[in-house]
């Protein structure tokens, strides 16, 4: 099954931003507050406009909050096509759960009364990629990027870091893995048991711009 059956195909020609040196931080602030007197002045550069009613409204009615990782080739309301105020979104390494991933996802169903959970990993995810590397030679990295694959660790171990196509199992793995947890975990638990909430998992083929569900 696939979320995309229906979108419509993108006509419109963008500049290339393909590979090549980062700009300094100067040149990236500069680079960012140029696009947003673009958006601000209805002359979005890649497709994004202002909502008008979601973004001037004084209160937000997200009807879904998606768990996604932190690659910025999967912009997360880009990917679904939603307007302003339609999804929350949290995001993190490898869609890791920790304190405030959950806390952020409890605010979004208890107190904006989301009735959605989507978990969306990505194929190719460096995140999963880097914890089978991990997880195969015996070498984790310390620090806080070592809670990062200390958390996707479990999922590789019960794929096998030695299989052929450890990430890509490994990544449908540790999706099925996080969904599981939002389904049993603290103020959630409850509007998932009755019904109220919705709790699935996905992956996003960054080559075809599809959505997947698992």
């Amino acid at each position: 099954m696939t979320l995309s059956e229906t979108a419509p195909t993108m006509q419109e020609t963008v500049p290339d931003d393909g590979p090549g040196e980062n700009p300094g931080p100067a040149e990236a602030l500069a680079d960012l507050l140029a696009g947003n007197r673009r958006f601000a002045a209805g002359r979005p550069r890649y497709g994004h406009h202002i909502g008008e009613a979601a973004a001037r409204s004084s209160t937000q009615e997200p009807y879904a909050v998606v768990v996604g990782c932190i690659d910025s080739r999967v912009p997360l309301e880009a990917v679904f096509d939603q307007n302003f105020g339609s999804i929350c979104v949290v995001r993190s390494g490898g869609h890791v759960l920790d304190r405030s991933v959950i806390g952020s996802v409890e605010f979004a169903v208890t107190e904006l009364h989301a009735s959605l959970i989507l978990v969306l990993g990505h194929e190719r995810c460096g995140a999963v990629a880097a914890t089978v590397e991990a997880v195969r030679t015996g070498s984790r990295p310390d620090g806080f990027l070592g809670y990062l694959v200390e958390e996707i660790a479990p999922a590789v171990t019960e794929v096998g870091a030695d299989d052929p196509q450890a990430v890509p199992k490994a990544l449908r793995r540790h999706v099925e893995r996080t969904a599981a947890q939002l389904r049993s975990v603290g103020r959630l638990a409850a509007p998932v048991a009755e019904g109220k909430v919705q709790v699935v998992g996905a992956v996003y083929d960054l080559d075809t711009g599809v959505v997947s569900l698992i």
